[in-house]
């Protein structure tokens, strides 16, 4: 025996009233989904495994953007669902700005999330990439993919952190040796 189901016009009159009523309730506003790409590559003394131990790990002595101002603690757990969290207090309030897919140590680490974008409809996707470069320097190469609610100006603004993190602040970080405790 087999059972259909019949959607009848009382019915459908209803679930068309329930979702007038609630549209006329609620606040809408469309956006044009859109995407970007943005690429930086810094050359840093080390090995690739020195280097990714540096860019993960505890990246309190380099990464300076945050939500609280001053985090308690500050790491990417370098593993694949690991998270790239920032702890505001002793309590453990705080934020996931992303989540590892990908950790190759001394290869490549890949994750998911907002960063500065949470409350957004937009996905970022990050990875780094460590090539050897030359007798022991390492080839570190941060390209971030953003899809979905991009509105003007992002893209940049993006390029332009990553430019910060890179250049300004992790690799003076690397070459003043403070990711070997000097």
């Amino acid at each position: 025996m087999t059972e259909t189901f019949r959607c009848t016009r009382p019915f459908a009159a209803l679930a068309l009233g329930a979702a007038l009523a609630f549209s006329a309730a609620a606040e809408t506003t469309l956006f044009a989904p859109g995407g970007f790409t943005v690429k930086q590559s810094v050359v840093l003394p080390g090995s690739p495994e020195t280097i990714y131990d540096a860019a993960t790990g505890d990246i309190s002595g380099w990464w300076d953007h945050s939500f609280s101002g001053k985090p308690l603690r500050f790491y990417i757990e370098a593993k694949p669902g690991g998270g790239f969290y920032e702890i505001f207090d002793e309590s453990g309030d705080g934020v996931r700005h992303a989540t590892v897919t990908w950790a190759q140590r001394g290869k490549a680490l890949r994750f998911e999330g907002p960063l500065g974008f949470a409350g957004n409809a937009l996905t970022l996707v990050t990875t780094y990439t460590f090539e050897p470069a030359g007798a022991d320097s390492t080839r570190l190469t941060v390209s971030a993919h953003g899809a979905g609610e991009v509105r003007e100006g992002w893209a940049e603004a993006v390029d332009g952190v990553w430019h910060h993190f890179l250049i300004e602040r992790f690799k003076p970080y690397i070459e003043s040796g403070k990711h070997l405790g000097r």
